[in-house]
């Protein structure tokens, strides 16, 4: 009885001596990398693959967040620069009403198009609002997952470290002759053999949802771009443009406007504007000829 509770006592006090020795060591190896000093370069050079997927992961997280930032400073672009372009549409508007020569059409038909492009603009609100939400879901659920992985993984390459460090240390001043030196160095070779497991499981997990973070972005951006270009921005960007263009044209002098039609060769096309500004056009492009 004497002889088995004092085995288990020493049990016990090898288990608290063996748990400090492993946080002494970790202690250690965080000190390293947050001191940034050299470390082994075949250890190091063994986590180049995962040092890599880290490199995109911390990309990824970071252009996420640019690019949140740049969606609400758009938007508020955009609803500044639409009501600037509302006022002003609403403005030649009204004077054109009161202007019954031509140049009050034309004040009244630019004053529409700038209402409608206003318009127009602000419909890109909803595609941009729709894609905030699903980057802003993205970061919050995705990457915060991949966050904690990687977390993870990091204290447990810690201590995988730590414990290649003990070892190590212990091998300088190894005697195979020496019975309890030879059972401690197999401890220890035993905890960097648990430490490496735990290592690799989370190396792996790591490595597999970078990869996947990687595609599920891809095909975010993808799906919801779509309709933001294909949907919304061709009203704005082709329409609106073309309608201020020959509205600018109905505004030149008659001397340019004849200029313009010598050797044009074409069918002649009734357009009407905004304002019920009619405008007969003989082009090749828009190139205006007669105004009603």
């Amino acid at each position: 009885n004497h002889d088995y509770l004092d085995r288990f006592i020493q049990s016990q006090d090898s288990s608290v001596v063996n748990k400090f020795q492993q946080k002494y060591w970790k202690t250690k190896q965080t000190l390293i990398k947050v001191t940034g000093k050299k470390e082994d370069e075949h250890v190091v050079a063994s986590d180049a693959d995962l040092d890599a997927k880290l490199e995109v992961f911390h990309s990824i997280q970071r252009t996420c967040m640019e690019l949140l930032k740049v969606i609400e400073q758009y938007q508020r672009r955009i609803c500044f620069l639409s009501q600037e372009e509302n006022e002003l549409g609403r403005f030649l508007r009204s004077q054109g009403s009161q202007d019954k020569t031509r140049a009050g059409k034309i004040m009244q038909a630019t004053g529409k198009a700038l209402c409608f492009s206003s318009q127009q603009r602000l419909a890109l609100r909803n595609p941009l609002c729709r894609l905030y939400q699903e980057v802003e879901t993205f970061r919050y659920r995705a990457i915060s997952d991949t966050w904690l992985t990687v977390n993870r993984m990091e204290q447990s390459r810690t201590e995988y470290r730590g414990a290649l460090l003990w070892m190590k240390d212990i091998s300088q001043e190894l005697d195979p002759d020496t019975h309890k030196q030879m059972e401690k160095f197999r401890k220890v070779q035993a905890q960097v053999r648990t430490t490496k497991t735990s290592f690799d499981k989370l190396k792996n997990d790591v490595c597999q949802k970078v990869d996947l973070l990687g595609a599920s972005r891809c095909n975010l951006l993808s799906h919801v771009l779509t309709t933001y270009q294909v949907d919304r921005s061709p009203h704005l960007f082709a329409y609106t443009p073309l309608t201020l263009n020959m509205v600018f044209s109905v505004g030149l002098p008659k001397a340019v406007l004849s200029g313009r039609k010598t050797n044009i060769k074409g069918t002649k096309e009734n357009k009407t504007l905004h304002g019920g500004l009619s405008v007969t056009s003989q082009k090749v492009g828009d190139t205006v000829t007669h105004v009603n």
